[in-house]
Protein backbone atom coordinates (compact mmCIF):
# COMPACT_ATOMS: atom_id res chain seq x y z
CA UNK A 1 0.00 0.00 0.00
CA UNK A 2 1.60 3.48 -0.96
CA UNK A 3 2.23 6.11 1.94
CA UNK A 4 0.42 8.58 2.29
CA UNK A 5 1.87 12.10 1.79
CA UNK A 6 2.02 14.56 3.77
CA UNK A 7 2.40 17.85 2.32
CA UNK A 8 3.53 20.61 4.61
CA UNK A 9 4.75 24.04 3.31
CA UNK A 10 6.73 26.58 6.30
CA UNK A 11 5.91 29.78 5.27
CA UNK A 12 8.25 32.85 7.23
CA UNK A 13 6.04 35.64 6.15
CA UNK A 14 4.01 35.26 8.86
CA UNK A 15 6.73 35.77 11.31
CA UNK A 16 8.06 38.52 9.87
CA UNK A 17 6.27 41.22 11.82
CA UNK A 18 7.16 40.18 15.19
CA UNK A 19 10.45 39.34 14.12
CA UNK A 20 11.44 42.55 12.56
CA UNK A 21 10.24 44.59 16.07
CA UNK A 22 12.13 41.75 18.35
CA UNK A 23 14.83 41.55 16.29
CA UNK A 24 15.34 45.73 16.10
CA UNK A 25 14.41 46.35 19.44
CA UNK A 26 17.29 44.03 20.17
CA UNK A 27 19.67 45.26 18.42
CA UNK A 28 18.89 49.23 19.18
CA UNK A 29 19.28 47.89 23.08
CA UNK A 30 22.74 46.70 22.32
CA UNK A 31 23.66 49.01 19.93
CA UNK A 32 22.86 52.17 21.82
CA UNK A 33 23.75 51.01 25.30
CA UNK A 34 26.89 49.93 24.30
CA UNK A 35 28.07 52.75 22.54
CA UNK A 36 26.77 55.22 25.24
CA UNK A 37 28.40 52.73 27.80
CA UNK A 38 31.82 52.92 25.33
CA UNK A 39 31.74 56.82 24.87
CA UNK A 40 31.56 57.33 28.67
CA UNK A 41 34.01 54.39 29.26
CA UNK A 42 36.44 55.32 27.56
CA UNK A 43 36.81 59.11 29.26
CA UNK A 44 36.85 57.80 32.49
CA UNK A 45 37.28 54.11 33.06
CA UNK A 46 35.25 54.03 35.90
CA UNK A 47 33.00 51.24 36.90
CA UNK A 48 30.38 53.29 38.32
CA UNK A 49 30.26 55.64 35.03
CA UNK A 50 29.92 52.12 33.36
CA UNK A 51 26.96 51.23 35.49
CA UNK A 52 25.34 54.88 35.38
CA UNK A 53 25.60 55.10 31.74
CA UNK A 54 24.45 51.72 31.20
CA UNK A 55 21.45 51.70 33.53
CA UNK A 56 20.28 55.02 32.22
CA UNK A 57 20.72 54.04 28.33
CA UNK A 58 18.49 50.93 29.26
CA UNK A 59 15.91 52.19 31.11
CA UNK A 60 15.57 55.49 28.70
CA UNK A 61 16.26 53.48 25.63
CA UNK A 62 13.39 51.03 27.15
CA UNK A 63 10.71 53.69 27.72
CA UNK A 64 11.60 55.72 24.40
CA UNK A 65 11.12 52.52 22.39
CA UNK A 66 7.76 51.09 24.16
CA UNK A 67 6.19 54.76 24.11
CA UNK A 68 7.30 55.25 20.59
CA UNK A 69 5.95 52.17 19.40
CA UNK A 70 2.37 52.50 21.30
CA UNK A 71 2.15 56.09 19.80
CA UNK A 72 2.86 54.87 16.61
CA UNK A 73 0.65 51.50 16.90
CA UNK A 74 -2.11 53.51 18.11
CA UNK A 75 -2.01 55.42 15.44
CA UNK A 76 -2.45 52.40 12.80
CA UNK A 77 -4.77 51.04 15.51
CA UNK A 78 -7.14 54.46 15.20
CA UNK A 79 -7.14 54.01 11.23
CA UNK A 80 -7.80 50.61 11.38
CA UNK A 81 -11.33 51.48 13.56
CA UNK A 82 -12.15 54.58 11.11
CA UNK A 83 -12.03 52.69 8.13
CA UNK A 84 -14.05 49.60 9.65
CA UNK A 85 -16.52 51.78 10.79
CA UNK A 86 -17.01 53.11 7.31
CA UNK A 87 -17.11 49.81 5.80
CA UNK A 88 -20.03 48.66 8.58
CA UNK A 89 -21.53 51.60 7.35
CA UNK A 90 -21.61 51.22 3.93
CA UNK A 91 -22.75 47.78 4.16
CA UNK A 92 -26.04 48.89 6.02
CA UNK A 93 -26.32 51.47 3.32
CA UNK A 94 -25.44 49.16 -0.02
CA UNK A 95 -25.28 45.66 0.90
CA UNK A 96 -25.89 44.63 -2.63
CA UNK A 97 -23.06 47.29 -4.07
CA UNK A 98 -21.08 45.85 -1.34
CA UNK A 99 -21.49 42.08 -2.61
CA UNK A 100 -20.54 43.29 -6.08
CA UNK A 101 -17.71 44.96 -5.25
CA UNK A 102 -16.33 42.06 -3.47
CA UNK A 103 -17.51 40.16 -6.31
CA UNK A 104 -15.17 41.99 -8.60
CA UNK A 105 -12.28 41.70 -5.87
CA UNK A 106 -12.39 37.56 -6.51
CA UNK A 107 -13.00 38.13 -10.61
CA UNK A 108 -9.32 40.69 -10.50
CA UNK A 109 -7.52 37.09 -8.13
CA UNK A 110 -8.65 35.33 -10.78
CA UNK A 111 -12.25 33.49 -10.59
CA UNK A 112 -14.63 33.67 -12.98
CA UNK A 113 -17.76 35.44 -12.59
CA UNK A 114 -20.31 32.67 -11.40
CA UNK A 115 -17.73 31.01 -8.59
CA UNK A 116 -16.79 34.43 -7.47
CA UNK A 117 -19.97 35.50 -6.77
CA UNK A 118 -20.68 32.24 -5.06
CA UNK A 119 -17.51 32.91 -2.70
CA UNK A 120 -18.71 36.40 -1.97
CA UNK A 121 -21.95 35.44 -1.31
CA UNK A 122 -21.44 32.89 0.84
CA UNK A 123 -18.10 35.04 2.78
CA UNK A 124 -20.66 37.39 3.42
CA UNK A 125 -23.29 35.61 4.91
CA UNK A 126 -21.02 34.11 7.11
CA UNK A 127 -19.05 37.54 8.15
CA UNK A 128 -19.29 40.20 5.44
CA UNK A 129 -17.22 42.81 7.63
CA UNK A 130 -14.42 40.18 7.77
CA UNK A 131 -14.27 39.46 4.26
CA UNK A 132 -14.14 43.05 3.49
CA UNK A 133 -11.64 43.89 5.54
CA UNK A 134 -9.71 41.23 4.85
CA UNK A 135 -9.58 41.42 0.85
CA UNK A 136 -10.71 45.09 0.43
CA UNK A 137 -9.19 46.56 3.24
CA UNK A 138 -6.42 44.27 4.36
CA UNK A 139 -7.22 44.06 7.55
CA UNK A 140 -7.54 40.50 9.42
CA UNK A 141 -7.09 39.24 13.24
CA UNK A 142 -3.68 38.15 12.40
CA UNK A 143 -2.55 41.51 11.73
CA UNK A 144 -4.60 44.02 13.56
CA UNK A 145 -2.60 46.67 15.27
CA UNK A 146 -2.46 46.08 18.90
CA UNK A 147 -0.80 49.20 20.27
CA UNK A 148 0.01 47.48 24.34
CA UNK A 149 1.16 44.70 23.07
CA UNK A 150 4.10 46.06 20.50
CA UNK A 151 5.28 48.92 23.53
CA UNK A 152 5.69 45.82 26.01
CA UNK A 153 7.16 43.82 23.49
CA UNK A 154 9.59 46.47 22.15
CA UNK A 155 10.65 47.92 25.53
CA UNK A 156 11.56 44.20 26.52
CA UNK A 157 13.65 43.45 23.38
CA UNK A 158 15.29 46.89 24.01
CA UNK A 159 15.83 45.81 27.69
CA UNK A 160 17.01 42.24 27.21
CA UNK A 161 19.37 43.92 23.94
CA UNK A 162 20.44 46.50 26.52
CA UNK A 163 22.04 43.91 29.28
CA UNK A 164 24.53 42.33 27.31
CA UNK A 165 26.38 45.37 27.22
CA UNK A 166 25.54 46.31 30.40
CA UNK A 167 27.03 43.22 32.20
CA UNK A 168 30.08 42.63 30.20
CA UNK A 169 31.17 46.19 31.05
CA UNK A 170 30.74 45.72 34.93
CA UNK A 171 31.77 41.81 35.12
CA UNK A 172 35.43 42.08 33.14
CA UNK A 173 37.90 43.52 34.46
CA UNK A 174 37.92 47.57 34.50
CA UNK A 175 41.02 47.61 32.30
CA UNK A 176 39.57 45.28 29.63
CA UNK A 177 35.54 46.56 30.05
CA UNK A 178 35.81 48.68 26.97
CA UNK A 179 37.16 45.81 25.09
CA UNK A 180 34.82 43.44 26.45
CA UNK A 181 31.45 45.36 26.08
CA UNK A 182 32.90 46.03 22.32
CA UNK A 183 33.88 42.21 20.90
CA UNK A 184 31.22 40.70 22.78
CA UNK A 185 28.10 43.54 21.70
CA UNK A 186 29.55 42.93 18.40
CA UNK A 187 28.96 39.68 18.81
CA UNK A 188 25.88 39.35 19.83
CA UNK A 189 24.99 42.02 17.35
CA UNK A 190 25.99 39.24 14.25
CA UNK A 191 24.40 36.51 16.06
CA UNK A 192 20.87 38.79 15.86
CA UNK A 193 21.22 39.46 12.17
CA UNK A 194 21.96 35.59 11.79
CA UNK A 195 18.87 34.31 13.50
CA UNK A 196 16.90 37.13 11.75
CA UNK A 197 18.17 36.51 9.03
CA UNK A 198 17.58 32.71 9.13
CA UNK A 199 14.29 32.94 10.80
CA UNK A 200 12.86 35.32 7.70
CA UNK A 201 14.27 33.07 5.16
CA UNK A 202 16.76 35.81 3.70
CA UNK A 203 20.66 34.49 3.11
CA UNK A 204 22.42 34.61 6.65
CA UNK A 205 25.82 36.33 5.70
CA UNK A 206 25.12 39.51 4.15
CA UNK A 207 22.41 39.91 7.30
CA UNK A 208 25.32 38.94 9.52
CA UNK A 209 27.94 41.69 8.08
CA UNK A 210 25.38 44.05 7.66
CA UNK A 211 24.93 44.46 11.46
CA UNK A 212 28.48 43.68 12.46
CA UNK A 213 29.66 46.71 10.27
CA UNK A 214 27.48 49.48 11.18
CA UNK A 215 27.89 48.30 14.82
CA UNK A 216 31.45 48.36 14.87
CA UNK A 217 31.32 51.40 12.95
CA UNK A 218 28.79 53.15 15.69
CA UNK A 219 30.66 51.53 18.80
CA UNK A 220 33.97 52.73 17.49
CA UNK A 221 32.58 56.51 16.41
CA UNK A 222 31.83 56.48 20.36
CA UNK A 223 34.42 55.27 21.83
CA UNK A 224 36.60 57.38 19.45
CA UNK A 225 34.39 60.39 21.26
CA UNK A 226 35.08 59.58 24.74
CA UNK A 227 38.69 59.31 24.24
CA UNK A 228 39.14 62.27 22.55
CA UNK A 229 37.37 64.10 25.51
CA UNK A 230 38.85 62.15 28.14
CA UNK A 231 38.20 63.30 31.69
CA UNK A 232 37.95 61.73 35.18
CA UNK A 233 34.93 61.44 36.58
Amino acid sequence: MPRKSHHYEGHNLSRTGWLRAAVLGANDGILSTASLILGVATASHSRASILISGVSGLVAGALSMGSGEYVSVSSQADAEKAVLAQERRELIDDKEGELRELTQIYVRRGLDNKLAAEVAEQLSKKNALAAHARDELGISNVMRARPLQAALASAASFSMGALIPLLAGMIAPIQWSVAAVYVISLLFLIVLGSVGARAGGAPILPGALRVAFWGALAMAATAGIGMLFHVNL
